[in-house]
């Protein structure tokens, strides 16, 4: 039977363009000014003639994907199998991580179906230009779109900036440096971060690590707003970072950690308002007065988490 490694199609696309890894110092090297980005978001149209010009060959355009181009750039007239064949058996042979006290079968007739047939987005272009970097398969939210052409992602121990208008990037944070944060007052600095989760919302950038950092940035701004560690517990890993504005408007950083803590803080002074304790680790998403806390049960799917809804004490 034949057997297909998850990667094996990647190595085929480098290997067919003749192209290097992206892992280079001048990846996010600039490229010559194009055009003038208060124009931005009038020229859709032109810029997908433009892209068709200037693109990498590794890249895959609209146009391309409508003439029948794979999005990722396979080349899957030069392989012995087809993209149909290789998906059905990648499929069979993939062995998702699950841990279910009954059989998935069973659990699945328990589940609602989910509806099919309607578009929610239209594929414009595939770059191979810039590459994230999650580390383990359970990491959440390390990639982030604040608009239709801003991308923030994780790229070893950086958070970059992607732009998919002038398709360069930079440099947002660096956290294998020392950290020097702008705020003094309750804050600590800290040095070669290993980032698990992320958000990046109202300008603020907000970083949780695997050592119970917290490190919260404008991203309009030059430095580091503000960084600490909110706890010295053994299993500290932060699970989830969110940013909202509470009903007064007033902006607000939370955070959820290992060691069972959902932590409140104040955007401006960092504060900590507010703190939830529970008997489990959970993730965590808020808006105005509501707090949605996931929490994984015996029985159910492992990507499919219990939802606890707290209506009170949102500051």
């Amino acid at each position: 039977m034949e057997h297909f490694q998850n990667d094996d199609l990647e190595y085929i696309v480098d290997d067919y363009y003749d192209f290097d890894d992206f892992e280079h110092d001048d990846l996010f090297a600039e490229p010559e000014p194009r055009r003038d980005t208060a124009d931005f978001d009038s020229f859709d149209s032109d810029f997908e003639d433009d892209f068709e010009s200037k693109k990498p060959k590794t890249d895959t355009s609209a146009v391309e994907a409508r003439n029948g181009k794979d999005i990722q750039g396979i080349p899957w007239e030069r392989l012995n199998f087809t993209r149909d064949k290789y998906r059905e058996t990648r499929l069979r042979q993939y062995k998702n991580y699950e841990s279910l006290s009954g059989s998935r079968e069973g659990m699945e007739k328990e589940c609602l179906q989910v509806e099919k047939g309607n578009a929610f987005y239209d594929f414009q272009f595939n770059t191979r230009l810039v590459k994230s970097t999650i580390v383990h398969f359970q990491l959440r939210n390390l990639l982030w779109a604040t608009s239709k052409h801003d991308v923030y992602l994780m790229q070893n121990y950086s958070v970059m900036h992607w732009s998919s208008l002038l398709r360069k990037g930079k440099e947002v944070l660096n956290v294998a440096k020392p950290i020097v944060p702008n705020l003094k007052r309750q804050s600590q600095q800290l040095s070669r971060v290993q980032i698990s989760t992320m958000a990046v919302k109202e300008n603020l950038m907000v970083a949780g690590g695997f050592q119970g950092e917290l490190i919260c940035k404008y991203i309009n701004q030059p430095g580091v707003a503000f960084s600490t560690k909110v706890t010295t517990d053994d299993n500290a890993i932060t699970n989830a970072v969110d940013v909202y504005l509470n009903p007064s408007g007033a902006m607000r950083v939370m955070a959820a950690n290992n060691d069972a803590q959902i932590r409140v803080f104040d955007a401006e002074t960092f504060s900590t308002l507010n703190r939830f304790s529970f008997d489990w680790s959970v993730n965590v998403s808020a808006s105005l007065q509501i707090l949605a806390v996931e929490f994984h049960f015996f029985g159910c799917f492992s990507y499919f988490y219990g939802c606890l809804l707290l209506t009170e004490y949102l500051c």
